[in-house]
């Protein structure tokens, strides 16, 4: 590993940046939390909580030696998961990746991890045990995303010698995780959705958000750690990192107005909803492509990004799965438009600024080996757990609310009878 002096400025943006996408959590459990109804709001947010927790301890075991390692036999498929396993002295605070110490760069990737499998929660809310879920989580990251994400973010001579196929050997564009992260997630969703069948009620019972403003909050949350996520990615503070924070901002005002449209035109009214769906399309869809397009591209990309998205929550229905937030439309979907669209308006690169079709032909190759891989082994892992420990609760415990029946709580304690508990006063007094 090359051994450059360590640079304060690039330092500090890494560690902010951190800090960032860990909000990013959080943000998500308020956005989900506040799309379900109110007996499954606990659940919801604590399968992003619990999935930072066992992904992010994986990853420190063996998962960014899976990810970061050297490239088993230089295929490209996997990281030699021995070569930095329990991380084998890169957290030594003298050791650099880049010009930054390898624990911040260690610690920004297992957030990309972490994040990556909560996302997935959402196609399966209401209904799933949140023992398999966690079960589901720890063999999803280390079976399917610390391999995906050696494809797309292990670059040769970064960390190791020898990284990913899709990286180096195709030379598919991904700043940020169109593909490792939303792709991915979003075609894992699909698959547990279609496992998990639909819940008690789909298309017939209204399952409204029970808190809009909680919905909005998650929204601009995870606008805000997104900054992180994407300038992060740059690994430095530098014009890279500012290009991908304008396109960031761009792209997801672009997105908001065009969901907003389509649901003026289609059902007459621009919700509150919509709107914070929008935000995560154009930051979805801008994820990949946020340093490889101009800010006039980046408007493309999430107009584009915020219609097909908006249009597509009405598959479920269509086609008849049920995912339940909307991940397949917002995440699978935007992750592909931000992934092709480089083939299109990326600078230099893309169709339209004289690119011509090279690079258009390898985001597509990118972004259909990591939705194929992602849905087939998704599927085989969610069937494994569903036929041995069961993955769905029990239909009277959906029914009566998964919050009471699993974590045996509620969201919102209503009695005042605790209050008088408090306080010392009897009922009869």
């Amino acid at each position: 590993m090359e051994k450059v002096v360590l640079d304060a400025g690039d330092t500090a943006w890494m560690l902010m940046s951190t800090g960032l996408v860990t909000l990013m959590i959080p943000g998500l459990a308020l956005f989900y939390g506040g799309m379900v109804r109110v007996k499954s709001v606990l659940n919801m947010m604590m399968m992003s909580f619990g999935a930072l927790a066992i992904v992010f301890v994986l990853w420190i075991a063996f998962g960014f030696s899976m990810v970061f390692g050297d490239s088993v036999n230089g295929q490209g498929i996997i990281g030699d998961v021995s070569q930095f396993t329990f991380l084998n002295g890169l957290d030594n605070s003298t050791v650099l990746i880049g010009t930054i110490p390898a624990a911040v760069f260690i610690a920004f990737q297992g957030i990309f991890a972490a994040i990556t499998v909560a996302i997935i929660s959402g196609s399966i809310a209401d209904r799933a045990k949140f023992g398999a879920w966690m079960v589901f989580a720890g063999i999803w990251a280390t079976i399917v995303y610390f391999p995906v994400a050696h494809w797309v973010f292990a670059f040769d001579n970064f960390v190791a010698e020898t990284g990913g196929w899709i990286a180096n050997d195709l030379g598919a564009l991904d700043f940020a995780g169109g593909t490792a992260v939303h792709i991915n997630a979003g075609a894992a969703g699909l698959a547990l959705a279609i496992i998990l069948g639909k819940r008690v009620g789909f298309g017939r019972v209204p399952m409204r958000p029970h808190s809009l403003p909680l919905v909005m909050l998650g929204a601009a949350l995870l606008w805000f750690g997104w900054f992180g996520f994407n300038a992060g990615s740059a690994v430095a503070s530098n014009g890279t990192a500012g290009l991908a924070l304008l396109n960031t901002i761009g792209a997801t005002t672009a997105a908001v107005l065009s969901w907003l449209l389509v649901e003026k035109i289609r059902d007459g009214h621009a919700t509150s909803l919509g709107a914070a769906s929008g935000v995560v399309a154009g930051l979805v869809a801008i994820t990949p492509a946020c340093a490889a397009v101009d800010a006039s591209g980046a408007l493309i990309i999430g107009a584009i990004a915020g219609a097909l998205c908006a249009l597509s929550v009405g598959l479920k229905f269509k086609l008849g799965y049920d995912d339940s937030l909307d991940v397949v439309a917002v995440h699978l979907v935007g992750g592909i438009v931000g992934t092709i669209m480089i083939g299109f308006v990326g600078v230099d690169v893309g169709l339209f600024n004289g690119g011509g079709s090279d690079q258009l032909v390898k985001q597509v190759i990118g972004a259909g080996a990591v939705l194929a891989y992602s849905f087939i082994a998704t599927l085989i892992i969610g069937k494994l757990i569903d036929v041995t420990i069961g993955f769905r609760i029990a239909t009277d415990q959906e029914v009566a609310g998964i919050d009471l029946a699993v974590h045996a709580e509620r969201a919102y304690e209503l009695s005042d009878n605790s209050q008088g508990s408090v306080l010392g006063i009897s009922k009869g007094a």
